[in-house]
């Protein structure tokens, strides 16, 4: 009796522990579960201790067959963008200040200039609008600074810093607007509808014919892509383009006095982009639209040699063996700016027969060769390679005497002599004869004052 009693407590004893694990397992799930959702992942059956849901942190760009989320997304950047539009100082706010500026100096003038010191600037500070209170900080005091012996900031500079990043914020906003992803990049076709819209705001531009304007966008478009896209990504970023003096130069063409030597000096004005354009046309004997290498080769002065050219055509995208406009561009914007980094590399993919990263003596042999056969041509005595390359290394002076990498080109600020002295014949008699031309142009300053 006594065995079937310890029996009997013996399996309730049992029950009620596995009963006990039972309610304990289920907690550890239902806690599990609870945590997991808050999470954003479910744990896979099996156990694994992995997660089958991954909390979402990057999410894709609709597509294009998604037009309902691409609208949603277009309307909320536009919303956006106008919410941070009316953040900005309008033209009656900024005459206010102005007004608010000009009764709140202290001392005497600094030359022409009205000066502020640090009580003042702290009054009207307390006094402008909440919208212009951002650019009353002390370090913004402390940048305009000009060493006055009171510590005192122009009023003028102040105003002109406003402006500037007014400016810079409105700018930033209207390229914003032609920002098809939203991510902070233009793409070519973002950058050619903003200028075409803003051709109509620039009086300097009106004379230009309707026909011509996609002439002319494409040539403005170029320069942007080729200083501020070396790496040829078919993007530029918005802060890339609002750093670099080019917008500046586009919208100078907003001043209907602007002398003509400042508009011949501007890539972007109607007398520069006709000249290219032209040009081109020029070079285009056969009329079709495009440049063989032997249009090419009368570009400027004609004395390009005839392996550049070859070169050239070999390392841009032509058709047919033939270069379209917008290649011709990027190849005058290199021609025309060889000392700028970007025209460098462009020149050194040239220059680099056998894409190896780097100058040998065989590579300037290569080069020069073709300028001694143009030296024959016209009569000349060619000048011996091993000097021109002696010349060559002292001026770039490499980390590897026995190579000339890009870096050293840029940094030795001798890049576009060492490219003319090896693609040109008149860049090599120009840089062969420096000195007798230094002397018959001091001559020519003498003989001008006299």
């Amino acid at each position: 009796m006594a065995e079937v009693l310890k029996a009997k407590l013996r399996r309730a004893a049992e029950r009620q522990e596995g009963m006990r694990v039972v309610d304990k397992v289920g907690e550890e799930e239902m806690f599990r579960k609870e945590y997991l959702d808050m999470r954003g992942g479910v744990r896979v059956g099996e156990g694994r201790g992995s997660f089958s849901v991954i909390p979402q942190f990057y999410k894709p760009l609709p597509g294009e067959e998604d037009v309902l989320q691409q609208k949603l997304r277009e309307e909320a950047r536009a919303q956006f963008l106008q919410r941070r539009s009316k953040l900005l100082l309008d033209n009656a706010e900024l005459k206010e200040l102005w007004v608010v500026l000009d009764t709140h100096t202290s001392g005497p003038p600094l030359g022409e200039e009205q000066m502020m010191d640090w009580d003042q600037f702290c009054l009207v500070r307390d006094l402008v609008s909440p919208k212009c209170k951002e650019y009353f900080k002390h370090q913004v005091f402390a940048k305009l600074q000009q060493g006055d012996r009171l510590g005192r900031v122009s009023i003028m500079a102040l105003f002109n810093y406003v402006m500037r990043k007014v400016w810079l914020h409105q700018t930033r906003i209207g390229l914003s607007l032609y920002d098809v992803t939203g991510q902070g990049f233009l793409r070519e076709s973002d950058l050619e509808n903003y200028i075409l819209e803003l051709i109509e705001t620039l009086p300097q531009l009106d004379g230009l014919e309707k026909s011509f304007h996609s002439f002319y966008v494409c040539t403005a478009v170029r320069k942007f892509f080729f200083f501020l896209d070396p790496l040829r990504t078919g993007k530029i970023k918005i802060q890339d383009v609002l750093a670099c003096s080019f917008l500046d130069d586009l919208l100078e063409l907003r001043d209907q006095e602007l002398p003509k030597e400042l508009q011949e000096a501007n890539w972007f004005s109607a007398p520069s982009a006709l000249r290219v354009y032209g040009q081109y046309l020029n070079l285009d004997t056969d009329h079709n639209g495009m440049l063989s290498m032997e249009e090419l080769g009368r570009y400027g002065t004609g004395t390009l040699t005839q392996v550049t050219i070859q070169r050239i055509f070999q390392e841009c995208l032509t058709y047919d063996g033939e270069m379209d406009y917008k290649t011709y561009l990027d190849f005058v914007l290199a021609m025309e700016n060889k000392s700028e980094p970007q025209s460098l590399q462009y020149l050194f993919r040239v220059l680099d027969t056998r894409h190896e990263g780097f100058l040998s003596v065989f590579s300037l042999n290569f080069f020069f060769r073709a300028i001694q056969e143009e030296m024959r041509k016209h009569g000349q005595d060619p000048v011996p390679f091993l000097d021109v390359k002696d010349e060559i290394f002292d001026m770039v002076a490499p980390a590897d005497p026995l190579k000339i990498t890009l870096g050293d080109l840029i940094s030795s600020g001798q890049g576009d002599t060492v490219v003319s002295i090896l693609t040109d014949l008149n860049g090599f008699w120009s840089y062969e004869n420096r000195e007798v031309l230094v002397v018959d142009s001091g001559d020519g300053a003498e003989n001008t004052e006299l």
